[in-house]
């Protein structure tokens, strides 16, 4: 198995050629997406330098973060179960997945604190995705004035499984716009300067058109 910091290494070129590319010049932090791999393996992936780890499931969420205590800053990358939320609510930095009003409901009633939630868009339309359509991004956000736990830090997103290029790029373009609609609502609750998007096949293209946060699995840890 490939050391992480090889990959890291090949990765962080990689995208700093695309910001060079696009003449991007921002932070673009790399989430280690470790959901299948083993507590040694995300050890690894620490000790390589990387600070953000990111899971889908519960258990392996918490079964990690007590493993390693609290040298992570921790992803929530899947869909969350709203029955769930009181697992793993204030045991996580980010929630990348809010896609509905229930479940912003119980984060409210459960947080101890404001959590980082990235809105999930569906921008690709396709039925096997979570999030919401475009178009019901912007209300939905409104929507979430009261709630003084959720604090939306950007937008996330799923391109398809393509080797289309220009697909991929234009869902990753259209959250960028959407970003931009979110920010001139100028809400403090929702600063909306993030951008989750890109993963192992597409973090390149994603990073082209403004990527802050990429979530990386095979590529770098396997």
């Amino acid at each position: 198995m490939t050391k992480i910091s090889d990959n890291l290494e090949i990765i962080q070129n990689k995208i700093e050629t695309a910001k060079k590319k696009a003449q991007m010049t921002q932070d673009v932090k790399i989430i280690a997406v470790t959901k299948q791999v083993t507590v040694a393996r995300t050890t690894e992936a620490l000790e390589a330098g990387l600070l953000h780890l990111g899971e889908n499931r519960p258990e392996g969420l918490l079964t990690k973060k007590g493993e390693i205590n609290n040298k992570a800053i921790w992803h929530y990358i899947g869909s969350l179960q709203t029955r769930k939320v009181k697992q793993v609510i204030n045991e996580i930095d980010y929630l990348h997945s809010l896609d509905r009003m229930s479940l912003a409901e119980e984060i409210n009633k459960r947080a101890e604190k404001p959590i980082n939630c990235f809105v999930q868009a569906n921008v690709s339309g396709e039925e096997s995705k979570h999030g919401l359509s475009t178009e019901e991004v912007i209300p939905f956000i409104q929507s979430l004035a009261q709630y003084d736990k959720i604090h939306v830090v950007g937008l996330m997103t799923m391109a398809p499984n393509t080797e289309d290029e220009a697909v991929i790029r234009k869902v990753f373009r259209d959250l960028k716009n959407l970003q931009t609609q979110v920010i001139e609502l100028g809400l403090d609750y929702a600063p909306c300067k993030e951008l989750s998007m890109g993963m192992s096949n597409d973090y390149e293209i994603a990073v082209e058109e403004g990527a802050t946060f990429v979530r990386i699995g095979t590529a770098l840890v396997g």
